[in-house]
């Protein structure tokens, strides 16, 4: 069978062992992910919106002050807000993916 260019058997089984342990890893990770609260501010700090890690909307906030001033002002303190907060959500979840995959070589001649 090594004339076809397969892994030995040890290699596969190394590599599919990893891949098991990440599949866990990664459901533990999309709870995780789940679970968090990430805010984002206007750069005035009178709006905030806070996401999750999986960037699901969780809640906003608008200061009266901010309100007071009208649709115009309130609309674009809230979309700097959610770019905020949009940024920091998906930095994390890039972050945490790469902390979870970032030991992964599985060096396999014929699967790269």
């Amino acid at each position: 069978m090594a004339g076809f260019g397969l892994p030995n058997f040890g290699q596969l089984t190394e590599a599919f062992k990893k891949a098991q342990q990440i599949q866990q890893d990664a459901a533990k990770l999309q709870e995780e992910l789940d679970g968090m609260e990430l805010e984002g501010s206007s750069s005035c700090g009178r709006a905030s919106v806070w996401l999750s890690g999986n960037q699901q909307p969780l809640k906003v906030r608008l200061a009266p002050e901010l309100l007071a001033e009208g649709a115009a002002a309130s609309e674009t303190a809230t979309l700097e807000a959610l770019k905020a907060a949009y940024e920091r959500s998906t930095s994390t979840m890039k972050e945490r993916m790469e902390e979870l995959t970032g030991g992964l070589n599985l060096n396999l001649p014929g699967l790269g």
